[in-house]
């Protein structure tokens, strides 16, 4: 039988590693979990109680395919309180995970055929996502001297120009941040360009300097995706949300009637508590600035090369040439010899990223210890 073209896409490798770092664990051997990016504390106790009460008292059916309007409303003061902007609720959509909303975005802005830029090192589901629904990606190799992040310089060296643009920031996999001068000109290059702007921002809220900037501050016409998977730390929720223009409300939310139906229920009732707990959420973010400082000594010692500027999000991209010119192989043997579960830099570059590793800090701060601990003893062994 047939089997579309669509799904040839590459896998997404975190999770390729996530697999076999489980494997080993099933086998009763140590595994210390630095491949994904989910944060070790679980979600907030207010969420898990707003969870239980709904379970007791509400129905739990579908909801509206926009989300429910008490959560949108919260949403809608969440912009207005952290970024001082004032966004219509009509322009809030709840989605299912960050992932439902950048699948209603591309389908929703672009056609087969158009092209997307993205810098390389990035996320590689916007790549494989948009690969599979016909989208072209124009890639723009960025180094460590922009900071990993688009400039308008990179984009005006692109041979032509795209459709649109998907930035991130922080970033996944470097942690950087465009800072608000940089974010500002990029906007409003896109904007004089008719470049639509897909903005990833789901690791605000972690971040260890400045706060990271809504692209909605320069834009209309931006289309904005958050969630509630990593500051507020509810991975497995699937819980996301996005910011849209005017024109592309109904455009979306009726993709989103037929794609998902509805959110889910349970996950929206235990939202609606998550922006009550940010004491607790900026403990989590305390404890992921101890581990990064931890793993940026330990990364030093071990003999890697330069790391990204890690301003938010809870990742070092490092650079291992150094040790070896195969980040899969080298990879697959720090798991294999010390238990070390990380992700190969091709997961974000296609091109370079054989000569980086991705680690991820959101875990146990003890987790993160006995990883630098075991990671230098085991390259001093074998150095």
């Amino acid at each position: 039988m047939k089997i579309s073209k669509r799904a040839d896409i590459p896998p997404f490798f975190a999770m390729e590693v996530l697999r076999a770092a489980n494997e080993r664990a099933a086998q009763g051997e140590v595994v210390m979990h630095l491949e994904a990016g989910e944060p070790g504390s679980g979600p907030p106790r207010k969420v898990i109680e707003a969870a239980h009460r709904a379970l007791d008292s509400a129905h739990l059916g579908y909801t509206e395919s926009l989300g429910m309007p008490a959560l949108r409303q919260r949403i809608a003061q969440h912009y207005a309180d952290y970024y001082g902007a004032k966004i219509p609720v009509e322009r809030i959509m709840i989605t299912t995970g960050s992932s439902g909303g950048f699948i209603l975005s591309f389908i929703a802005a672009f056609d087969v055929g158009d092209r997307i830029a993205l810098v390389d090192p990035s996320y590689p589901a916007y790549r494989n996502m948009c690969e599979a629904l016909g989208i072209e990606i124009v890639r723009i190799p960025a180094g460590l001297e922009h900071r990993y992040q688009p400039t308008v310089e990179l984009l005006e060296a692109s041979p032509s120009r795209p459709d649109g643009l998907i930035i991130a920031s922080p970033s996944n996999p470097t942690g950087t941040v465009i800072e608000r001068a940089r974010l500002e000109a990029v906007m409003r290059y896109c904007e004089m360009n008719k470049i639509r702007v897909i903005s990833d921002e789901i690791y605000h809220g972690i971040t260890y300097g400045e706060r990271a900037e809504t692209a909605l501050k320069f834009s209309d016409h931006a289309i904005v995706t958050n969630g509630f998977s990593k500051y507020y730390a509810m991975t497995g929720w699937r819980l996301g949300w996005m910011v849209v223009p005017e024109d592309l409300v109904r455009p979306i939310e009726r993709l989103a009637q037929n794609f998902f139906i509805s959110p889910p229920a349970i996950a929206q009732y235990g939202a609606l508590a998550a922006f009550d707990c940010v004491a607790e959420l900026d403990a989590n973010v305390a404890r992921y600035g101890r581990n990064r400082a931890m793993l940026i000594k330990a990364l030093g010692e071990a003999g890697f090369g330069d790391l990204a500027p890690c301003d938010g999000a809870f990742y070092l991209y490092a650079d291992v040439l150094r040790l070896t010119n195969d980040s899969e192989a080298f990879c697959k043997r720090m798991l294999s010899e010390v238990g070390i579960a990380a992700t190969p830099g091709i997961d974000f570059d296609r091109e370079r990223g054989r000569r980086f590793v991705r680690f991820s800090f959101a875990g146990p701060g003890e987790q993160i210890e006995a990883a630098c601990g075991a990671l230098k003893k085991w390259l001093g062994a074998s150095g």
